[in-house]
């Protein structure tokens, strides 16, 4: 039996979010949105995207329909600047009524 202390955990040493963070911030950062091939989707999704990132640039959006057109994948690339950022867009993008899945 040693009389060496345990090492401290998790709870006794602050943590640093950025560095249990697998990115790194400032960083541009990809997120795919789908919903349904309507008028005004891919508009709804950039509009939520310029509230999280005022320098968001809507000519870099890729479009991607699905096999029967009833479907659209748009990947939108924000400047990502936190976790807490990114989770709050996460979140404004799903719970969008016009948004069915967000990646």
């Amino acid at each position: 039996m040693s009389n060496t202390p345990a090492p401290p955990t998790t709870s006794d040493t602050p943590v640093d979010a950025r560095k249990d963070s697998l990115i790194e911030y400032p960083s541009k950062f990809p997120i795919k949105v789908m919903g349904a091939n309507v008028d005004g989707f891919v508009h709804a999704v950039t509009q939520v995207a310029e509230r999280f990132d005022p320098a968001f640039d809507a000519t870099t959006v890729e479009l991607r329909p699905s096999k029967a057109g009833n479907y659209l994948g748009v990947t939108i690339t924000v400047t990502a600047t936190s976790r807490e950022q990114l989770d709050d867009l996460y979140r404004a993008l799903s719970s969008h009524p016009m948004v069915k899945v967000v990646l």
